[in-house]
């Protein structure tokens, strides 16, 4: 029995240490922002293949770069409303960008659009919002690519904070993003 609570106290103080540790790091924010590259260097439309897990950046037809992606932890369908961890699919488009992020740096994608919130409030339901393109929550960067192991976001668009801050300095506010 005494081993049983020494184990417990020990259990609680670690997810405690890792509570708080996640609290602070959600506040720090993300650092500087990369720059812009120059505009020849720049996507002017984001393809995102659910199936796939895979976000494409092109300039017209050139594809610039992919990346691997987690997604909403329920990934299968259309968002239909707040809460219910799906990643939008449709067209939309970056219309602004978070350097405070909680998760390192995020591009917002602007859904819901109009029909996203028609749909929602003739179910009697929020759309939801704030879908991002991001990188990993601040404070846990070092798991890198191990995210991608399972999908974890509320709705949003995962990658790895060094992709992030790529994609941010070729994505300008304004692309297009195609979800699928």
């Amino acid at each position: 029995m005494k081993r049983f609570f020494i184990v417990f106290f020990f259990a609680v103080l670690f997810l405690g240490t890792v509570f708080v540790y996640t609290q602070i790091m959600l506040r720090i924010g993300s650092g500087q922002p990369p720059t812009m590259m120059p505009s020849e260097q720049l996507a002017d439309l984001i393809v995102v293949d659910k199936w796939q897990r895979n976000l494409s950046l092109y300039d017209g037809d050139t594809l610039l770069k992919s990346y691997r992606i987690s997604l909403g932890a329920q990934p299968i369908g259309h968002k239909g409303q707040e809460g219910d961890e799906r990643t939008p699919e449709g067209a939309y488009v970056i219309d602004w960008r978070n350097a405070k992020s909680i998760a390192h740096l995020s591009l917002h994608i602007s859904y819901p659009n109009e029909l996203d919130r028609s749909v929602a409030a003739a179910k009697g339901v929020s759309a939801g919002g704030n879908i991002m393109i991001h990188g990993i929550l601040n404070g846990w960067g070092w798991l890198g690519g191990l995210h991608r192991y399972f999908d974890w976001t509320n709705g949003c668009i995962a990658v790895t904070n060094s992709e992030i801050r790529e994609i941010w300095s070729m994505v300008p506010n304004g692309t297009p993003i195609n979800i699928y």
